[in-house]
């Protein structure tokens, strides 16, 4: 089970595929998409990301930025997001304290692979509270998009 809707965001530190340090708090006055993703080039993952690369405008008209986080190291998710021409950040949670922390920690994936991200989306606000969480328990089903837009059309 994911966050619960009012509950402060825990904070981050997490490397993005630059090597920079991304912290929650360089979104601090912008609402935040964190899409997690089990594994970087498997199909359905790949689709989340391209799908919010796609979308990328109509959440910054919204105010808001996207990153990606799955437990692949920097050089993975870089060449995943050159791969894929993806335009926002992916963040390398290979210590799995962030999917620990937004519950988003997942016990048994693909091939007996333990301790990926589920794949699940929180959206934290310019103020960093959590005001719409969604985790698909299944790793095959896609998070639901519209469900996200319409949280972050709220928060406009």
């Amino acid at each position: 089970m994911a966050l619960a809707v009012g509950t402060k965001a825990p904070d981050f530190k997490l490397f993005n595929t630059d090597k920079k340090e991304v912290s929650l708090s360089d979104f601090a006055g912008k609402n935040l998409i964190i899409q997690f993703f089990p594994a970087a080039f498997t199909g359905v993952c790949t689709a989340q990301m391209c799908s919010s690369r796609d979308d990328l405008a109509s959440y910054n008209n919204m105010n808001a930025s996207v990153v990606g986080v799955s437990v692949d190291s920097p050089f993975t998710l870089g060449v995943f997001k050159e791969k894929n021409a993806i335009n926002f950040d992916l963040l390398s949670d290979f210590n799995k304290k962030l999917i620990n922390d937004y519950d988003m920690y997942h016990e048994a994936f693909a091939l007996g692979m333990i301790g990926v991200a589920k794949r699940g989306v929180a959206v934290v606000d310019k103020d960093g509270v959590i005001q719409y969480t969604e985790t698909t328990e299944n790793p095959g089903v896609q998070v639901n998009f519209d469900a996200l837009k319409a949280a972050i059309e709220k928060l406009k």
